[in-house]
This record gives C-alpha cells, sequence and structure tokens, in this order.
C-alpha cells in the first residue's frame, strides 16, 4: 500500500488559519457504558435513536475522555430523540475487540480507528462507511492539509482524523539540572547523558516495550537521524527492508540497550506502567506523542511543581547522518469512522460532523490537544509547551507516519515483535532486518 506522510508546507501552516474556536464547558455527561445493544424508553411521538460508540481513553482523568463526554452530552441535548452509549476500551483491547466485533459484522455504529495500514482490512471488507459527503458538506476545509489522506483509499475517505501529534522526548529538567545535564543536540550527547544519569543510580528512559509501539518511536528516530526523510517511507512503499541505514539503526537502537539506556524490565512494561514512572519522577525521559501535553501543561489532577519541571527536546542528530532534528514521527491519530452496517447511518455520520468540530473548539481550550482540525492560535490563551509544540509543527520538515501505522496489519504486527525483539536482544540487527523485510514482502 502507498504510504501516507505528511509535507511540511501543508501541514501546520493551515494549524494558524482561522477557524473560530469556541469557548468550552466543564460539565460531565452521564452516558453510562455499555458493551451491548441499548435500548432506550419511547417517550412521545419522535422516533428514538440510539448509537453505539466505542472509544479508547478509559482514564476517566484524561482530557481527552471528558471531552468524549462533554461531547456526547452536548449531542444529546441538541438532539434529544438520540442516545449515545459508550463502550471505552484501552488501546490493545481495543483493538482486538474491533477485530471480533468486525468478524461478526456488529461494529458499533461510530468508533476510533487508526490511519493506513491498521485500516486497510476495514475498508477492503466493506465495514466502514465512505465519509466524503461530509468533507464536501459543513466540514469543507476544515481539516489541516494532509490529515485526511491518511484516512484515504481509491480515492475516498473512511474517517475523519481528530488529533495531529509529533513524538518529542519529554525529559525532568529538575532531574537534569541536579547533575548539570542540558538536552541532547547529538546521539552521542544523548548516550553521555545516559552514561551520566545511571552513573548516579537514575533511571535514564522509561518505556513501555511490552506494548511494542512505544520502542518503535526509538527505531524510527535512529532510522531517520541515519537515513534521511524518506528511508522509511519508501521502505515500506516498496516493500523492502534493506537500505543500510536501516540496518544501522537496529546497531544503533541495541547499543542504547547495551548503555542501559532504559528502565529495567522495559519489555515487561506497559506503556501506562511506563509513563507512571515518569509521572512520579521515576525516570528523567519519556518519548511520546503531543497526546501527553495536558499532563504537562492543563489536567487538573497533575501537581503544578511537577508541570514546572517537565520540557521536551527533539531527537538529536545523528554523526553524519541524512535527517533532521526538525523531522519527526506523528501523523495524525485516531479517526472517527461510521460502521458500514449501522441501521443509523444517517444519524451516525450527523453524529461524527458534530463531535469532530466541537472536539476541534474543546480540544486546546480545555485540554491542550492539538486537533486535526484548522485553529486560530491568536485568540487562544495557551501553555508555553503548548505553543512552542505548535511552532515545532510549524517548522516541521517532515512528519512520518508511524512504522506500524503504514504498514499492512501482517507486517505491522510481525513489526511489533521485531520490534521488541530487538530491544530484547532477542534478535541480532541483521535478522531483525531480514524478519522485517520477509514481513512487507509477504504484502499482508
Amino acid at each position: 500500500m502507498k504510504s501516507k506522510v505528511l509535507s511540511t508546507g501543508t501541514l501546520l501552516a493551515a494549524l494558524l488559519l482561522a477557524a473560530t474556536a469556541c469557548g468550552s464547558s466543564n460539565s460531565v455527561s452521564s452516558n453510562h457504558e455499555s458493551d451491548g445493544e441499548a435500548v432506550s424508553a419511547d417517550f412521545g411521538s419522535a422516533e428514538k435513536i440510539t448509537l453505539r460508540m466505542m472509544h479508547l481513553w478509559p482514564d476517566s482523568n484524561s482530557a481527552q475522555n471528558k471531552m468524549v463526554l462533554e461531547i456526547i452530552k452536548e449531542y444529546e441535548t441538541a438532539n434529544p430523540d438520540t442516545t449515545i452509549t459508550t463502550e471505552v476500551l484501552e488501546n490493545e483491547q481495543y483493538k482486538n475487540k474491533l477485530k471480533v466485533l468486525s468478524a461478526s459484522n456488529n461494529l458499533p455504529d461510530v468508533g476510533f480507528t487508526w490511519a493506513a495500514g491498521f485500516m486497510d482490512p476495514y475498508v477492503n471488507g466493506g465495514m466502514f462507511a465512505p465519509v466524503d459527503d461530509l468533507l464536501q458538506g459543513e466540514l469543507k476545509d476544515k481539516f489541516v492539509a494532509g490529515t485526511t489522506e491518511a484516512f484515504s483509499f481509491s480515492g475516498k475517505t473512511f474517517a475523519l482524523p481528530v488529533e495531529l501529534n509529533i513524538v518529542p522526548v519529554y525529559y525532568n529538567k529538575a532531574i537534569f539540572a541536579r547533575y548539570g545535564l542540558k538536552p541532547p543536540q547529538t546521539t552521542d550527547d544523548l548516550k553521555n547523558i545516559i552514561r551520566t544519569l545511571n552513573d548516579n543510580n537514575v533511571t535514564p528512559i522509561t518505556l513501555g516495550g511490552k506494548d511494542a509501539w512505544p520502542s518503535s518511536f526509538w527505531y524510527m528516530y535512529l532510522a531517520d537521524r541515519i537515513g534521511g526523510p524518506d528511508v522509511l517511507d519508501k521502505a515500506v512503499a516498496s516493500s523492502s527492508f534493506t537500505d543500510p541505514s536501516l540496518l544501522a539503526a537496529a546497531k544503533e537502537a541495541q547499543e542504547l540497550v547495551n548503555l542501559n539506556a532504559f528502565v529495567k524490565g522495559y519489555n515487561g512494561l506497559s506503556n501506562d506502567e511506563a509513563k507512571a514512572l515518569f509521572m512520579n519522577e521515576k525516570a528523567a525521559m519519556f518519548a511520546m506523542g503531543t497526546w501527553e501535553v495536558p499532563n504537562y501543561t492543563t489536567v487538573q489532577g497533575v501537581p503544578q511543581t511537577f508541570k514546572d519541571k517537565i520540557g521536551y527536546f527533539k531527537f538529536p542528530a545523528a554523526a553524519g547522518g541524512k535527517g533532521s532534528v526538525d523531522d519527526w514521527v506523528g501523523g495524525p491519530g485516531v479517526g472517527l469512522f461510521v460502521s458500514q452496517n449501522s441501521k443509523q447511518i444517517d444519524e451516525a455520520k450527523k453524529f461524527v460532523s458534530f463531535f469532530v468540530q466541537k472536539w476541534g473548539e474543546h480540544s486546546i481550550t480545555d485540554a491542550g490537544v492539538i486537533p486535526a482540525t484548522k485553529i486560530d492560535t491568536s485568540a487562544i490563551k495557551l501553555p508555553q509547551m503548548f505553543i512552542d509544540l505548535l511552532n515545532e509543527l510549524n517548522k516541521a520538515s517532515k512528519v512520518t507516519l508511524y512504522l506500524d501505522t503504514q504498514m499492512k496489519p501482517g507486517a505491522s504486527y510481525a513489526h511489533h515483535n521485531l520490534v521488541q525483539a530487538l530491544l530484547g536482544k532477542a534478535a541480532t540487527p541483521e535478522e531483525f532486518i531480514k524478519k522485517q523485510d520477509d514481513a512487507l514482502k509477504a504484502g499482508k
């Protein structure tokens, strides 16, 4: 499948174009979670409609969870004859449940999907309804250029993105200051930081290797910095994982392992467990998407004293490498799909259109989440980290879509296993490359 990439000029210049950002409400919806069909009572003569929705933000304290509840409440208030029931699962459980439900043609009316390769079997199986009519209607010109393309197949769009993310390396400024450390400019600087922190019994980097995709971030950045901004996209598009820089990146990844860069037992930790170590100041660095920015800026349950300690840096340059520090791993986050088999497909599309617009309005002012729709940053008071990251996106020279999202499901599954094996030293760099190349060539 042709890889999906986001170019610089179109990607974020549009972020600063005007699309009115509205005010917010702090009330919380009372909608319950449901894992089955919901039945609404028949009051009055109007037809009662129930839509099933699945989403992947189970943490009730997360900004995204609160936004979903708020948007549902707003929709039900505006459409009193419609009830939205929700089922909420964390990432990996969500992916597995989606497979199970699709096998029985019982997908929710509305749900979230990842882009590109992840969507491939659902689109080819006729599971997702095209939503181009929405893009030609009230959502016309609402999205940042380059964001909807990752959800398009053969000229049709099958989901609408809500988030746009890049992956910085967050760091604890207080820990760095304690040992006279500064954000690294090169990978050699990073290695020296790792050595210093280990010498002082401080965990350098927390990593949820059990979930695999966080480990892929590290491999992707090393490949970009060594091989340049197009090396990964070309590998996926050509189904050939044999560029020499890809092997060099695998060797660099294992060198980080040999330096004890990552928290002890990282391949047995979930991303949530790894994140908790950073939030509790048990590790100095954490590479993760900008969906984490609310924890360092706007989430009320996080102490301000902690927020003040957190900064970020760009993944450092590799000596002699072809990549730029202004190249980012990232891209559109999840997008909303409508089930082709929904018995309420028109209402489901109406809800999706409403949801996308309201998410854009609430995400900046309420949550510090970068939406996929255009925003007018001049009209909003934003935390400094958020402003800085928007500026980073503005000058990004390349944003490469996550490898496991670009690849078709079979190759993506293999990538997860292989990156775990690489960082767990259960596979040599050469074995990693050979098996990933085989998985891509299998075309599944």
